[in-house]
């Protein structure tokens, strides 16, 4: 499997937080090249600030593999994750983080100093158009 694969899946994610009329982001958690947690945001449903797509990921694998620790996992998302996602990959100790589009507001690699764990390995523009492309044009219709 590719990175593009995976990134095809974490937009899948992502439509179905379109269809909810959440900022479509998507998410996939990997483990040896099979999907272990698949998450979309759902801020908006459940009233919740902190119900990224990564969070719901991470939250899903650790409780389904009762462990706190991810460093053999891999987490694909359509967007560069905030700070607060970073903090919880950082936290969560995943060993790779793949990403499509750049989050020029609110991006974890504004802020300087990375939360990640120092091993992290972090590759980016990954279907990078058709992932700024979803959320672009999400908002658009949102200000019309």
């Amino acid at each position: 499997m590719t990175n593009e694969y995976f990134m095809r899946e974490a937009l899948k994610e992502a439509h179905k937080a379109l269809e909810k009329d959440e900022v479509p982001i998507g998410a996939v958690l990997t483990f040896n090249g099979r999907i272990v947690a698949r998450g979309h945001n759902q801020v908006e449903l459940l009233q919740d600030v902190t119900a990224h797509a990564e969070m719901l990921c991470i939250t899903g694998a650790s409780a389904s593999f009762q462990s706190k620790y991810l460093s053999e996992y891999a987490l694909y998302v359509t967007l560069e994750p905030c700070m607060m996602c970073a903090s919880a990959i950082g936290w969560a100790q995943i060993g790779h983080l793949i990403y499509g589009a750049r989050d020029e507001k609110k991006g974890y690699t504004l802020f300087g100093r990375s939360p990640l764990h120092p091993k992290c390995v972090v590759e980016h523009g990954i279907l990078e158009e058709e992932c700024s492309r979803l959320l672009k044009d999400f908002f658009k219709r949102k200000r019309n």
